[in-house]
C-alpha cells in the first residue's frame, strides 16, 4: 500500500554489512510488504489543496489479498509524482529523502564502528517506549495519546535504554556482544508487544494507529512531521561535520584516540545519540522492522565505491536519498506497494549494483584486479625463467652469453614446473606484449624490451631474496619469489648493501645497475 499522487490520501503501510545480513534484510522486507498489503486502509486524509479527493467507485471491502490487479500509471501521473506537483507527494518525498540523507551519514559511522545490529536493537527497543508514552499521555489527557513529539520522546528514551542494556550486559557479564544484542532486542520487543496488547483493550486503543510505528506509514507524514525530520537531520549533519575527524578516529583506532587524550566515551555517546535520533524519526516512515536497513544498506553500498571516509559518507548519503526518493515515488505511482518496504528494496537494489560494479571493492573490479595481478606475476616468473636458463649456460666466472639465446618451450616447462596450458597462456601474452618473439615452433627468444625486463626481474627477485635472508631472518624455503620494484620497498642504503652482496653471489650481474628502460617504456605485461 502506498500513497497515490492523484488523490492525497494517507494509508497504513506495511529490515562491515555482510551479504548474509543483506539477505536477511530482503526477507524481512518481503514479510513487511506482505503484512502491510493485508492491513486495511485508513480513511483518506486530503493534503492536496489543488485537487479534491475523488471517491472510489469500488464497493467497500473490494480490496483484499485476492484482488491482485496491477494498474500501470499514466504518463501524466508519472510527471506529477516526479515533479512533486501534489501537496501530499511533496511532503512525503521531502520527508523520506531527508531521512535517507541523515540515515546514510549516521549509518556510515555505525558500519565502520562494527555496530550494525545496534540500530536494529534501538529500533525494536523503541516499541515499548512508544506504548508507554501513549499510556502516559492518554492517562493524563484522554484523546491526546497520539501526540507525535511525545511518542518520539518515549521511543528515544527506550532506544537509549536498550542500547545501554546491551553495553551493560556485555561489560558486566561474560556474554558476547551478539548474544547481548539478541537478549536486549527480544526482551524489549516482547515488552512492547505486551503493552500494545494492553492498549488494544482500552476504549481508544483501536483508534490509536500505533501499528504504523511497526510497519511504517510514509503516506501519513504531514508538514509537522517533515519539520521534525528536518530538524533532526540538520542536527545529525552538523554533528557529523563538526566531529567528522573525531568520529573517524573513533571508528578506526579507538585505543589510539584514548591514548591521545580524546574523550572517547563522550564521542561514542554522541555518535550513538545520532543513531538513536535517526532510528526514532525513521519509525514513522519505514517502521522499526526496517529502519536498520535504511541505516546499514546505503553505507554498505558506499563501501564498494571508495576507501576514503569523506567520499564514503557522501556516497552513503546520496544512496540513502536516491533509495528514499525511488521508493516513495514508486509507492505513489503504485498504490498497492508499501512505501517503507519499497524504500528498502530500492536501497537493496542499489547495494546489488554496487556489489558487482563498485569501482573499489566490486566483484567485477576485484576479479579484473586479481586477473591482472596473476598475469603480471606469471610474466615476471616467465622472464625470470628465461634469464635463469640463459644464465645456466654460461661458464662459471665468465660473462653471460648473449641474452637473445633461443629457449625451447620444454626448457621453460621444466624450469617453472607449471602446467603446459598455463605456461602456454603466459607465452602467448608475452608474445602479444612484444617481450618475446617466436623463432620456430615452440622456440622463443627475448626481444630488446624483454632483455631489459628479464634482467630487472632477476635483480629484483635476488635483492628481495637477499634482504629476507640477511635482514629478516627468513628461512630459504619460505622466501617468496614474487617481487615488485625493490626501490618501492627498501631505502637506498639497504639496496646499496644488497647490491654488493648480489655481486658477490652473482658476479655476472653488475651491482647497482640502473634500470635501462624508462618507466613509460616498460612492457605493459609487467606494469
Amino acid at each position: 500500500m502506498g500513497f497515490p499522487a492523484r488523490v492525497g490520501r494517507a494509508t497504513r503501510d506495511g529490515r562491515h554489512t555482510s551479504r548474509r545480513s543483506v539477505a536477511q534484510l530482503w526477507l524481512s522486507t518481503l514479510l513487511v510488504a506482505w503484512t502491510a498489503s493485508a492491513t486495511p486502509a485508513q480513511q483518506p486524509v486530503n493534503h492536496d489543496h489543488t485537487r479534491a479527493s475523488q471517491p472510489s467507485s469500488e464497493p467497500s471491502g473490494a480490496s483484499s489479498l485476492a484482488d491482485n490487479r496491477f494498474a500501470w500509471p499514466s504518463m501524466s501521473d508519472i510527471k506529477r509524482v516526479l515533479w512533486m506537483q501534489d501537496y501530499n507527494t511533496r511532503i512525503v518525498l521531502w520527508g523520506t529523502t531527508t531521512l535517507g540523507l541523515a540515515a546514510g551519514i549516521a549509518g556510515t559511522f555505525l558500519l565502520l564502528r562494527k555496530r550494525s545490529l545496534l540500530g536494529d536493537v534501538v529500533g525494536h527497543a523503541s516499541l515499548p517506549g512508544v506504548a508507554i508514552a501513549f499510556l502516559v499521555m492518554e492517562s493524563g489527557q484522554p484523546g491526546n495519546g497520539k501526540w507525535l513529539p511525545g511518542l518520539l520522546l518515549g521511543a528515544s528514551i527506550a532506544g537509549v535504554a536498550g542500547m545501554a542494556s546491551t553495553v551493560a550486559i556485555r561489560s558486566l557479564t561474560r556474554i558476547k556482544e551478539d548474544a547481548a544484542l539478541a537478549i536486549t532486542l527480544g526482551s524489549f520487543y516482547g515488552l512492547g508487544i505486551v503493552l500494545f496488547t494492553i492498549i488494544q483493550d482500552l476504549p481508544t486503543g483501536s483508534q490509536a494507529g500505533l501499528a504504523n510505528f511497526i510497519y511504517g506509514s510514509a503516506a501519513s507524514i504531514n508538514q509537522g512531521d517533515v519539520g521534525l525530520i528536518w530538524r533532526v537531520a540538520i542536527v545529525a549533519i552538523l554533528a557529523a561535520g563538526l566531529l567528522f575527524k573525531e568520529f573517524g578516529l573513533l571508528c578506526f583506532d579507538e585505543r589510539f584516540a584514548a591514548s591521545q587524550g580524546w574523550p572517547v566515551v563522550l564521542i561514542d555517546l554522541i555518535l550513538m545519540g545520532l543513531v538513536v535520533a535517526v532510528c526514532v524519526i525513521g519509525l514513522r516512515s519505514v517502521g522499526l522492522l526496517l529502519v536498520v536497513a535504511l541505516l546499514i544498506i546505503p553505507a554498505a553500498a558506499a563501501r564498494f565505491w571508495t576507501d576514503k571516509l569523506s567520499r564514503m559518507t557522501l556516497c552513503a548519503a546520496a544512496i540513502g536519498v536516491i533509495s528514499c526518493y525511488v521508493g516513495a515515488a514508486s509507492s505513489a505511482l503504485f498504490s498497492r506497494l508499501a512505501a517503507g518496504a519499497v524504500i528498502v528494496l530500492a536501497g537493496s537494489a542499489l547495494f546489488c549494483v554496487s556489489l558487482f560494479v563498485g569501482t573499489r571493492r566490486g566483484v567485477l573490479v576485484q576479479w579484473y584486479t586479481r586477473r591482472q595481478l596473476n598475469r603480471r606475476i606469471a610474466a615476471q616468473h616467465l622472464l625470470l625463467a628465461f634469464f635463469e636458463i640463459i644464465e645456466s649456460r654460461a661458464i662459471p666466472g665468465s660473462p653471460l652469453p648473449s641474452a637473445d639465446s633461443a629457449v625451447k618451450f620444454d626448457e621453460l616447462l621444466s624450469r617453472r614446473s607449471w602446467p603446459a596450458s598455463r605456461l602456454l597462456d603466459s607465452v602467448r601474452i608475452a608474445l602479444a606484449t612484444a617481450v618475446l618473439e617466436s623463432l620456430s615452433d615452440r622456440v622463443y627468444r627475448l626481444t630488446a624490451l624483454g632483455q631489459v625486463a628479464a634482467r630487472r626481474a632477476a635483480r629484483n627477485y635476488r635483492l628481495w631474496e637477499l634482504y629476507l635472508l640477511e635482514h629478516a631472518d627468513v628461512a630459504p624455503a619460505q622466501v617468496d619469489r614474487d617481487a615488485e620494484q625493490i626501490e618501492h620497498v627498501l631505502d637506498r642504503t639497504t639496496i646499496a648493501e644488497l647490491d654488493v652482496l648480489l655481486f658477490k653471489k652473482y658476479p655476472q650481474m653488475d651491482p647497482g645497475q640502473p634500470d635501462p628502460a624508462p618507466p613509460g617504456n616498460r612492457p605493459g605485461l609487467l606494469s
